[in-house]
Formats: C-alpha cells, structure tokens, sequence
C-alpha cells in the first residue's frame, strides 16, 4: 500500500474523499441528535430512518444519470463540480439552522445526499483509473479506511459540539437548531476546501462513452431498464452488488434502531454515548478495510467477504442479550472489522471485472441496487416500529438476513473462503516474502516444481497465486478416508509408483486447458534441510509449449510444520520470516539432475 502513495494525485484525492463524507455526515449527526433529544419510543426509530431514507432515496433516483455522467466526462470534474454544489447547499442549511427551521433543515438532508449521490460512481470509478489495476485492492481499502475515519471522526466531532453547546437543558427542535447555528459553518468550510482540493486532481479518463442522455428514457425507465441489463452480464458483479446491499440493508437498520435500544433498554440518554458505541464500528470498518487489503496484496481475496459475513451475523445477534456498555462497544469494534473485511473485496472485485468504458453506469448500478434494499428495510423498520415491534425484534430478523448473506457468499466463494482461513492460520506465525512471481504466466498453462521441507509447502506456494493449483499427491495419502472428498474438490491427482501413466497423462491433459500443476520432484519431505535427488516421473508429461517455473522455500526448516528432528529454539511470539523464490521459465526438456542443480541457485536471488 505504501508505494501506491507515490502516484501522483492520490493523497489529494483521500483528502477530498474524507472531507466528502465528514460534511455529509455532520448534517445528519446533526439532525439525528435533534430527533434523539427532542423524541421516544416509536416516533424516534421512525424520525431517524426517514432521515436515513432521505440520504438514500437520491441513490435510486439519480442512479442512470450518475452513470451517465461518470461514463461520458472525466471524474475529476464531476466530483469537482459536486463539490461546488455542497457548498451552496451547507449555505442553506446553514441558514436554516440560524432560522430554526427544523423541516427545513430536515428535508436539505435530500439535497444534500442528492449532490453524494451523482459523486458517487464518478468517486469510486476514479480509484480503478488513478492507481491502477496493480492496486485496486489496496486503494479501495484506503478509499474505505478514510472514509469510515472521516465518518468516525465526524459523528464524535459533531456529537461532542452538540452536546456541549446544548447541555442538559431541555429545548424544543426548534430552538435546538438555533443554539448549535455556528456547526453550520464548519459544514461549509468542509466543503470549500473539498471543492479546492477536487479542482486540482488529475484528469485519468482513458475512453469515454459515445452516448447521449435522452430524459424521455429516463423517464419512461428506458435507461433503468438497460442498465439492469448490462448488470446482469457479469453473474459475480450482481451476486457482489445483492451481497453488499443485503450487508448494508443490516447496517442501516442497526444505525435507525440502536438509538431507542440504547435509551428505552439500557437507559443511556446522552447522545455522545450512542453516537459513541455506534462510531466505534467505524473504527472497526478502518482496522478491517487495512487488513483486507493486507490479504490482497497479490490478488482480490473474496473468500474473506464469506467469512466476516459469518462474524457479522454472530455480532448481530449477540447485541440483543448486552446489557454492558463496554461489552456494547467491543460488538461494534467486531461489527466494523468485519464490515471492512466483506466491503473492500466485494467493491473491488466489482470494480476489477467491470469494463472501464461502462464502469460508472455499473458502479451507478451498485449503489442503486444498495439503495433500494437499504430504502425497503428502512421503510420495513419504520412499519414494525409504527405497529409497536420493539428494537430486540428487529435485531433478531436482521441476524436472519445476515445468516442468508452468510450462505449466499459462502456457496459463490466456498473454494476461497477455504483457502482465506489456512492463511489465517498460517500468517499468525509466519511472515511471507515472494521474489519472481512474474514469472509465472497469467492465462497459460504452468508446472511448477520446487523443494520440499514441511507439510504445508503446497499452501505457502498458493497463498500469493490467484488461479488454483493442482498438485500431484501420493495416492496413499489421496485416498485417506477423512479427506479424500477434500483432496477431490481441490482437484488434486493421485500419483502412485506401480500405476503413474494415468497421472501423467491427467497432468498432461490440464497444462494443455490452461491449469497450473505443482509437483515436488523429492518425492518426500527433507528431513535435513538439504534438497534431495529428483525423481525422473515429471519427464513423462507431455510439457509441450508449457512454462516450468522453478521455486526454493526458505525458511520453513525446523518449523513445527518440517520433519526436523533438532532443538532448534524460536520464541512462541516471533513469527518465522519465510521467502519462496520463483525462477524464470525453463526450458520443458531439462533433466532432473539438472533442474535441481537450478532449484538450489534459487536461494537468495
């Protein structure tokens, strides 16, 4: 992530995303504190989610447009031009807190989510042209660490002003909004210096989109029509897009009902308190959205969304039976790790399989899609509130979807979701460095082939390699009856002495359809750290206009994974620094003798 820094432009740009969202914010902390001060009960969950379905409605209605926008002109210019906006906007606001027009005040929340809503393909769609399909995983975990940051900052900066400015006095909402006038320009001076730093990002389009905006099919949903269309055409980007409106669906009833939950079960009345529980899932979404990208140095690793889905759900369900503040507040922190850990894969993965040239209609489309679920459970929470259903109730169904969530990500990635919790595992002891990974092909078949000094050398030499590979196994081991239908799902190929031509011929055939095989020609695990003499077996496989690609692990000898016999002495606490070097490509008739010969050079490259 640190050398991603050093593209020109990025800096400026986490700044004008973080000021976006603080402003946004302030508003409706604002507005949000006004309605806990001022209500109870029923009356207040339902206040609180019209003011989160009035930053939500403009979502849906501005979805082919933003598109349109984000396609057809630069996006820098958008989010400068949106900026510009926001400060007309916080100036009316503004006015109207001076006024003490709390309707007012209330439904500029609209105009306001109206300006985020045409920024926001325009604002996502720029991370894939500013830094590149080498970082997409590491700037959307920046683009969602700053924002969650500038949303935790915000909710405790304004919360502590308001509270401090109204007290423990009692006032009406109207009067509320005349004492704490003054934050209104603090919202406008967000966005002045939003729209200062905006002006000056550079201009990164590549190809822009040929069509022209027709309003009459915008009306008539013409264009709501086709862009579903185009939506559809990717499975993974739809299946992606329900994920993240169903998780933010969760988020959303939990924000609207946590408020009375707090007051009516737990007797908290101070709204710094609330706001202050609520924030720490925030700082949750910074850690999580940090180790996301963390585990997707090297590619986008979705099985991650599959596991915090699980994590989500269990938090959810846990919070009805907390009757402490602190254990409250620990929920909240686990809520946001795993938010960021299901977000950041899920958005760049979205944003990795989408076409640069319709990228802002699909990124549109997400937040569409997002919206209608999130404005449907809102307006669910509201009628459940409306007919007397207190907040405990809510808290359960929402565990429901998030189990549904759970399984949805689960089936789509199961294989990755597999591999996520073996790197888990593994990372908790070891520190992993690969040298000469572009040495091995992106779209071609490979035979990978390398020494062999623990049990889990097949695991160290996938973690950073996206695409499967499939290694050739003892057949004795193969067949072990607890975890044959493992080692049959991970496509593995049994090898035995008396019957190999069969495996062979397996290997031969998936090289040929593109497949990575992976074979450790030592035939066993060193037991001294020395690479022993290769068996000739691989010389059968037809290698044919395939890439061999030779690699060394170091480090792992006299780990408890090696059969290494010694005493050699490791503090529990210090994790064991291991390098795999990745030679290049090698020509597919070297012998055996003379390959390993080229293995051992490997170390230290």
């Amino acid at each position: 992530m640190r050398d991603m820094f050093r593209v020109a432009g990025v800096v400026n740009y986490l700044l004008v995303i973080f000021l976006n969202a603080f402003t946004d914010l302030g508003h409706k902390i604002i507005v949000q504190n006004t309605v806990f001060k001022v209500y109870d009960g029923s009356t207040q969950i339902v206040l609180t989610a019209i003011v989160n379905s009035l930053m939500l409605l403009p979502f849906i209605l501005m979805f082919s447009p933003a598109g349109f926008l984000a396609d057809k002109f630069p996006k820098n210019l958008i989010m400068k031009y949106a900026s510009i906006s926001a400060v007309f906007i916080t100036l009316l606001i503004t006015y109207s807190y001076y006024q003490g027009w709390f309707l007012v005040a209330f439904a500029l929340t609209f105009l306001l989510a109206l300006q985020s809503a045409i920024y926001g393909p325009a604002k996502y769609g720029y991370i894939k042209e500013l830094v590149g399909l080498k970082f997409i995983s590491a700037g959307n975990g920046a683009v969602q660490a700053i924002t969650t940051s500038a949303i935790l900052i915000g909710i405790i900066f304004y919360t502590a002003l308001f509270e401090g400015m109204i007290g423990d006095v009692i006032y009406t909402k109207e009067e509320i909004l005349k004492v704490i006038a003054p934050l209104g320009w603090l919202l406008v001076l967000g966005s002045v210096i939003e729209w200062y730093l905006a002006s000056k990002l550079p201009n990164k389009m590549i190809e822009k989109s040929a069509r022209k905006f027709r309003f009459k099919r915008y009306v008539f949903g013409a264009y709501l029509k086709k862009n579903m269309i185009m939506i559809k055409r990717k499975k993974e980007i739809f299946d992606n897009i329900i994920a993240l409106g169903l998780f933010w669906s969760i988020s959303q009833v939990i924000l609207a009902i946590f408020g009375e939950y707090a007051k009516s079960e737990l007797g908290i009345t101070n709204a710094l308190v609330v706001q202050g529980i609520m924030s720490l899932a925030v700082f949750g979404i910074v850690f999580g959205s940090i180790l996301a990208a963390n585990f997707s140095k090297y590619y986008i690793n979705t099985g991650l969304s599959a596991l915090s889905a699980i994590g989500i759900t269990l938090v959810v369900l846990s919070i009805p039976f907390t009757t402490s503040v602190i254990f409250l507040a620990i929920e909240f922190i686990l809520f946001g790790i795993f938010s960021g850990l299901l977000m950041v894969p899920l958005n760049a993965k979205i944003q990795y399989l989408s076409p640069n040239v319709h990228l802002g209609t699909i990124l549109a489309g997400n937040n569409f899609i997002q919206t209608i679920f999130m404005f449907v459970f809102l307006m669910i929470t509201t009628l459940f509130a409306y007919f007397g259903a207190n907040a405990k109730i809510l808290f359960y169904i929402m565990a429901i979807v998030g189990l549904y969530l759970s399984v949805m990500l689960f089936r789509r990635y199961f294989v990755m979701l597999f591999w996520v919790i073996f790197e888990l595992m593994l990372k908790s002891r070891h520190s992993y460095k690969y040298v000469g990974l572009e040495n091995i092909p992106k779209d071609k078949g490979a035979l990978l082939m390398g020494n062999h000094v623990s049990w889990v050398d097949w695991l160290i030499v996938q973690l950073p390699i996206e695409r499967r590979i499939n290694y050739m196994i003892d057949k004795d081991i193969y067949n072990w009856k607890y975890c044959n239908a493992i080692f049959k799902k991970a496509d593995l190929i049994p090898l035995s002495s008396k019957a190999s031509k069969n495996s062979f011929f397996e290997a031969s055939n998936r090289l040929k359809n593109g497949r990575i095989i992976a074979i450790f020609p030592e035939g066993q695990i060193s037991r001294n750290s020395d690479v022993a003499k290769f068996y000739r077996g691989y010389e059968f496989i037809d290698r044919n206009g395939v890439d061999i690609v030779p690699f060394y692990i170091d480090g792992v000898f006299g780990s408890i994974f090696s059969r290494h016999n010694g005493k050699t002495k490791k503090s529990f606490f210090k994790k064991r620094e291991i390098t795999v070097y990745f030679g290049k490509p090698i020509s597919d008739e070297i012998k055996a003798d003379e390959l390993r010969n080229k293995i051992i050079k490997l170390k230290g490259i």
